[in-house]
């Protein structure tokens, strides 16, 4: 979703994502910069990065005290997975549920996934359900906005994700097709792998997973163990944090992509820019 949200306001703000960096071994407040390791800042934001090097990435646990390092410098900031931190006022909250795993059939820690009770739903401007299939009924979306009970003022969109037709290696890139016949990898270090395997299978591709904790740190044995593997297909993030591990080595990543269900995407596009233009005039006030 961040990636989403940089794309298509890249072109007219100046950009920046805060992130905790979460699992880096640093402290403290960090720019990522092309050239960090992914110890230092941690995947996510360095993906980011390398995406979009235009943009200004920084991760700090203290989301007050990075956004006060870097806002003299940008139109916006975008701070991922920052909803539990309430001494933020964000402009706009967008709080996102799977399709599969929606939060109103959820339970807090450690029961379920939550990190908080399902009432802090409350304080979202915009939520946003991921994962929706391909095809997908009116029927069924408005079952799932009247099982979130919005409030009023609340507004629901509906996103998917689709997978890029090539698959990106260190020097290369290649159609995924080249997977046909051959026997792979599939290494994951995320959080919920099923939709990426589930599309690889319906694929008719032949692969042995690999499936890691989200984050994960590989050590210097699991990293001898895959270059026994023939080829690797992994994940853009995991693809991060093993890349610089494999130099010369038959590795490479699918990039996934979120958009918003067609119907629905130009007036959600609406409701941000409404937003940043509001606050813009107001600001200036």
């Amino acid at each position: 979703m961040i990636e989403y949200l940089i794309h298509f306001l890249k072109e007219d703000y100046q950009i920046a994502v805060l992130s905790r960096g979460y699992k880096r071994k640093t402290i403290g407040f960090r720019e990522v910069l092309i050239s960090s390791k992914v110890e230092d800042v941690g995947d996510e934001p360095l993906q980011f990065k390398k995406k979009f090097p235009k943009i200004v990435v920084a991760v700090c646990a203290n989301r007050q005290e990075g956004i006060d390092q870097i806002k003299s410098n940008v139109d916006l900031i975008l701070l991922d997975d920052a909803f539990q931190h309430r001494k933020v006022n964000a402009s706009k909250n967008i709080l996102l549920t799977s399709y599969h795993k929606l939060y109103v059939n959820d339970c807090v820690l450690p029961v379920g996934n939550l990190r908080e009770s399902k009432k802090g739903a409350r304080r979202a401007d915009i939520i946003v359900v991921t994962k929706c299939p391909e095809q997908h009924s009116y029927a069924k979306l408005k079952e799932i906005q009247n099982d979130l009970n919005l409030l009023p003022e609340q507004k629901v969109y509906f996103s998917k994700i689709t997978y890029d037709k090539l698959i990106y290696g260190i020097t290369e890139k290649l159609p995924l097709s080249h997977l046909e016949n051959k026997k792979f990898t599939l290494v994951t270090g995320i959080a919920d792998s099923k939709p990426l395997v589930n599309f690889l299978t319906k694929k008719q591709l032949d692969f042995n997973h690999q499936k890691f904790s989200d984050h994960h740190h590989f050590s210097d044995s699991e990293i001898e163990r895959l270059k026994e593997c023939t080829i690797i297909l992994t994940t853009e993030k995991d693809f991060v944090r093993l890349q610089p591990r494999f130099q010369i080595f038959p590795i490479y990543y699918l990039p996934i992509k979120t958009s918003i269900i067609e119907e629905q995407e130009a007036m959600f596009k609406k409701d941000i820019l409404d937003e940043i233009e509001n606050f813009i005039i107001d600001s200036s006030q």
